[in-house]
């Protein structure tokens, strides 16, 4: 299914103003959700909203928008009210500011969407665009659900992406994680280096499309058998033991790493098709080991 525009306006650099469409980057079809059902009956709870004052029902047809500007004091505002706000941001990303990708902190960044042409003849500047941003990012403003986002738009393959950054005033100092000022500020050399070669020793390149969610997969896996009627075994889970010997752990760890890629690769291809030859098939009443 094509992805379907959440946004139509148009990206601004300095006089160049190019229509734009707005997609989601990012979704979450592939979670899994869960409802909330009385227990005695397995029926949908349904949540109502309720006034107090009337002791009674409201429906959303009922419903205003207020701000409580002193306690218990409110101003009611209209949707009306809501669309005087028309500052250019409503209509037009307008990129104020260049900068190289690498000087945003991830911790600014909140959600992903991409950038398209709106229309055959914006496509032309929209590419000349992104060539002409190449390992830069514009920084600007844009409205979006309700509220206005400081965004970063960058190239990304044949289009743009646009993300949606928090303010500074909506992170936290990290002055303020009390336990963290407890931590040394200086280490001992010797720790220091075994702790490079344990990282060193687990580089690679990067490809996130190698890690799925097995949270996921295991609640499905759960699921699936509890409609098939099977009994769900949960494996027993070890916790982690505290370090109490940070040096020995460090050379323990890089034993391991060294045992691991000793080992020849057709074992373990082998081992990996001989188990998946032996997984049982979905039985009723069969017992099922959650991962």
């Amino acid at each position: 299914m094509a992805a379907r525009p959440t946004w139509k306006g148009f990206l601004k650099v300095s006089l160049v103003t190019i229509p734009v469409k707005v997609f989601p980057a990012t979704e979450t079809a592939a979670t899994i959700s869960f409802n909330q059902l009385h227990a005695e009956c397995q029926t949908r709870i349904q949540q109502k909203r309720w006034c107090p004052h009337c002791e009674r029902e409201v429906a959303s047809t009922d419903l205003v928008k207020g701000y409580e500007f002193e306690k218990g004091r409110w101003v009611v505002l209209t949707d009306e009210d809501v669309q005087k706000v028309r500052v250019e941001s409503t209509r037009v990303i307008n990129l104020v500011q260049f900068a190289e990708e690498r000087e945003i902190d991830p911790m600014y960044v909140d959600r992903a969407y991409y950038l398209a042409p709106d229309g055959p003849v914006a496509a032309d500047a929209f590419a000349v665009m992104r060539e002409g941003m190449a390992g830069r990012a514009g920084i600007g403003k844009v409205a979006l659900y309700g509220r206005e986002y400081l965004v970063a738009v960058r190239p990304h393959d044949r289009g743009l992406v646009m993300y949606t950054l928090h303010r500074a005033s909506e992170l936290r100092s990290v002055n303020q994680i009390d336990e963290l000022a407890g931590v040394p500020a200086k280490v001992k050399p010797e720790e220091m280096k075994l702790a490079k070669q344990v990282i060193q020793s687990f580089e690679a390149p990067l490809n996130l499309k190698d890690y799925h969610d097995e949270y996921t997969e295991g609640l499905r896996r759960i699921i699936d058998a509890k409609i098939a009627g099977e009994e769900i075994v949960a494996p027993e889970v070890q916790e982690p033991s505290n370090v109490v010997d940070l040096m020995e752990a460090l050379r323990r760890s890089l034993d391991s790493v060294s045992v691991e890629r000793k080992r020849p690769a057709k074992a373990t291809i082998a081992k990996a098709a001989k188990g998946r030859a032996r997984a049982p098939k979905a039985a009723a009443g069969r017992k099922v080991a959650s991962r």
